[in-house]
């Protein structure tokens, strides 16, 4: 698999830009032919929005939430070009192509398709803060910041709008460590996401600032402390780091540069998350708007501190936390692979469970492949698998057909005999097994199973049962989320 994805950095640059997102790449070279500065560019520049009318729709509709000088409504390109300025209409139409065509991705794997939403999501709001950060700055500085932060990622967004086999196959490792799965990779791709974005950001011509915050990040200036602080902050309002000191440590860093104090910080936030959420609503990216969050509080690091030390806890008092913290992700999450990757964990901390595992059902309902994995300390595993429900009647058909959990103490039980495939017989091996379907609004998606793998030990009826409790409130919390 590694030999088949490796490619240098160019041809990666190519297929990305030229295959996989040619109406970026067109409407980027289609910008650069004209200045930021030249005030008779405006008339050529709004003669060429013209012509993609869903383009000059959207250009008229950001427009007119953006201008906030006047109540007089912006009927056309050209005005919209005086008012703002040529620079903000170029980032403008950049913005709604890139959204448009990273959106576009067709067939995409919910884990992929998560994962890519919430980058986008991310980049835009950082860009969006980083020119929060600067308004003493021209207009023109600011749009430079706003763009340099925004496409800060750009290389891992547009690699993972590719949809392709590779995609499916890096994403199984997302639950690695943020640097440890970006060293991964890049040891299967053979390049580097920030190398990437230095590739497209040349080929598209997408100005000084952002490759020299690429390409020097160590560089003090106000500008690129911005552009750090904007991706540190959005990446943090999305998933709160473990430490509430770490996101204080990034206010008062901003606080600083704006020359306010924290509070007035907060409150520029707000703002800025509020205006974020219409605009996305102008540039017809609405599906991003679930990935804008409000500021974590402290009532936030407090959920993720008392579900941290679950193993010292009594098994119910633990499974009580746990019900409670999922409870509560309704009110705060819309991302699945939250209530999976919380609920694996957990489960597998409180029933020491040697593997607890969720297995991801195919669309065509042909197999289930193994997708996240933890052991009983907690910890992620590498754990690869795919079980064919095609072939014969197995465990995971058993349990997916009737809708029911199931307790496997041993494989040669007579009960089992017409469920026990070699496939399964190899995955349960001399331990036990619990098998449990994964439901949003009645429909399965797939199946949890948790195991104990030595042959001297059993699943009591007792851990099965609050196995059992356990999944039917994470398809409960799962199917609410849905339906809000």
């Amino acid at each position: 698999m590694r030999e088949k994805i490796k490619r240098p950095l160019a041809q990666w640059v190519e297929i990305l830009a030229k295959k996989e997102l040619p109406a970026i790449t067109s409407v980027a070279g289609m910008l650069d032919k004209f200045s930021n500065d030249d005030i008779s560019s405006i008339p050529h520049l709004s003669k060429a929005i013209l012509h993609d009318q869903a383009l000059s729709s959207c250009v008229l509709k950001v427009a007119n939430n953006c201008n906030r000088t006047s109540y007089r409504k912006i009927t056309t390109v050209s005005r919209a070009s005086i008012v703002l300025g040529i620079q903000t209409i170029k980032n403008i139409c950049l913005t709604s192509k890139i959204l448009d065509g990273l959106l576009k991705s067709k067939n995409v794997e919910p884990e992929i398709y998560n994962r890519l939403t919430m980058l986008m999501a991310n980049a835009f709001y950082a860009g969006l803060l980083a020119k929060m950060m600067v308004p003493d700055y021209d207009k023109n500085t600011q749009e430079e910041v706003y763009l340099a932060a925004m496409l800060y990622h750009i290389g891992e967004t547009s690699f993972w709008s590719s949809n392709s086999e590779m995609t499916g196959q890096l994403i199984k490792e997302i639950d690695l460590p943020a640097a440890q799965f970006q060293e991964y990779c890049a040891s299967m791709t053979g390049v580097h996401f920030k190398d990437l974005s230095i590739g497209l950001a040349k080929t598209w011509h997408l100005g000084e600032l952002l490759i020299k915050a690429l390409d020097q990040p160590e560089s003090r200036t106000v500008e690129m402390q911005t552009i750090s602080l904007a991706n540190q902050l959005s990446a943090a309002i999305a998933v709160p780091p473990d430490n509430k000191s770490d996101l204080d440590k990034i206010l008062k860093r901003i606080s600083k540069i704006m020359a306010v104090d924290i509070n007035h910080v907060q409150e520029r936030i707000e703002e800025t998350r509020n205006l974020a959420i219409k605009l996305l609503s102008s540039y017809g990216a609405s599906v991003l708007e679930q990935h804008i969050k409000i500021l974590p509080t402290e009532s936030d690091y407090t959920g993720l501190q008392e579900s941290s030390p679950v193993a010292q806890l009594t098994p119910e008092k633990a499974l009580l936390l746990m019900l409670k913290t999922l409870t509560k992700l309704t009110k705060s999450s819309n991302n699945i692979n939250d209530f999976l990757t919380y609920t694996l964990q957990q489960t597998a901390i409180i029933n020491r469970f040697d593997r607890c595992t969720f297995w991801v059902l195919s669309r065509d309902r042909s197999k289930v492949e193994s997708r996240t994995t933890y052991n009983c300390h907690g910890q992620v595993e590498t754990f690869h698998s795919t079980i064919s429900l095609n072939k014969s009647m197995n465990m995971f058909s058993y349990v997916l057909e009737r809708d029911c959990t199931e307790l496997v103490n041993s494989y040669r039980d007579h009960k089992w005999r017409n469920y026990i495939t070699l496939e399964i017989e190899e995955l349960i091996g001399t331990g036990a097994t619990c098998f449990a379907p994964v439901q949003i609004e009645g429909k399965a998606i797939g199946v949890i199973c948790a195991q104990v793998l030595d042959k001297s030990k059993k699943i009591s009826d007792e851990s099965f049962s609050q196995f059992s409790f356990i999944v039917d409130h994470l398809n409960m919390c799962l199917s609410m989320i849905v339906r809000r």
